[in-house]
């Protein structure tokens, strides 16, 4: 039910994603959901988390939701992983509660893929924290480089800063104190990138707080997706747009995939002990199918495992935080 599409396009992504191994389960009003999927499992959740609610309220008055439902049969062992294009700080809240946070891990971030040059990198925190302290950006760089290794099969992936320049002096207070830590931690730190270098691949892992990293992800979606739609149009526009669009139109066709948000779908939920899938808010049935295939991925490299058994005892900073 989350999403500013809900709940068509979410069901329909749904249902565009049931494959040999992969079997969705939709947690919703039954007599909403059911009719768009007579084909699939429909676990019936009354309560709706709306995008703008406030997560602690939520946490109080809606655990009948869909939110919580879907990620308590993780948190039970019902289900391999939840995925949801509803109220991001609700989705924390729920992982949270119903789910559980592991031992070693102060904050769970969100790690989103980005389409850059040379291949796909990472971005964390996408989201899940607004505020942030140096020793939770180092945190989520051990959780990124684990996430670049198992999904992305990068070997040995470079850490980089999301600053305003490269030099180490650069940036705010949380920067300069982060980089002095990142730096001193047996990471392969490459230093500050700028957020011009993001699509060029200037690291395989880049790190910043939830806020910073959240308000990136947006302008290089919008940008992307203005860039794609503007160069369609131009290539109808005239009679010798459309003769050189004909030729082109191939390695249009492979540009739009690489760089097109809906690609990916969105990005994992780390630090919890169940595997979470957090889509775009706007996400098509595309996006949807996608998120769910990421989710799947998590399944198969044993993602969760994988973060808990090298991430113990070595990043276990600010439990109180």
């Amino acid at each position: 039910m989350g999403g500013d599409r809900a709940p068509e396009e979410i069901v329909a992504g749904a249902r565009a994603a049931r494959a040999d191994g992969i079997v969705p389960v939709l947690y919703g009003p039954r007599e909403v959901i059911q009719p768009l999927a007579p084909d699939l499992e429909v676990v019936d959740a009354p309560q709706v988390v709306g995008m703008h609610e406030k997560p602690a309220d939520a946490a109080r008055e809606k655990r009948d939701s869909s939110l919580f439902g879907a990620c308590r049969a993780v948190g039970a062992g019902e289900a391999d992983v939840v995925v949801s294009a509803g109220n991001t700080g609700a989705m924390l809240a729920a992982g949270l509660l119903e789910i559980g946070r592991l031992p070693d891990v102060s904050r769970p971030a969100i790690a989103a893929p980005l389409p850059a040059r040379r291949g796909p990198s990472v971005l964390i925190d996408a989201g899940a924290n607004a505020d942030a302290r140096p020793e939770h950006l180092l945190q989520f760089a051990y959780m990124g480089t684990i996430f670049a290794a198992e999904i992305l099969g990068i070997d040995n992936p470079s850490v980089g800063l999301l600053s305003i320049g490269e030099e180490p002096e650069k940036g705010n207070r949380l920067t300069r104190e982060a980089h002095a830590l990142l730096a001193a931690n047996g990471l392969r730190f490459v230093g500050n990138v700028e957020g011009r270098l993001l699509l060029e691949g200037a690291a395989d892992v880049v790190v910043c707080d939830g806020f910073t990293g959240n308000m990136a992800l947006k302008v290089l979606e919008g940008t992307i997706r203005s860039v794609l739609d503007s160069f369609r149009e131009e290539m109808v526009s005239s009679r010798r747009g459309k003769i050189g669009g004909l030729m082109i139109r191939p390695a249009a066709r492979g540009l739009r995939r690489r760089l097109d948000p809906d690609t990916y779908g969105g990005g994992y939920l780390l630090g919890l002990k169940g595997l979470a899938v957090v889509a775009h808010g706007n996400s098509s049935r595309k996006a949807i199918v996608s998120a769910i295939q990421l989710g799947a991925r998590g399944v198969e490299h044993s993602v969760v495992e994988r973060m808990a058994e090298r991430l113990s005892g070595r990043a276990g900073v600010a439990q109180s935080a």
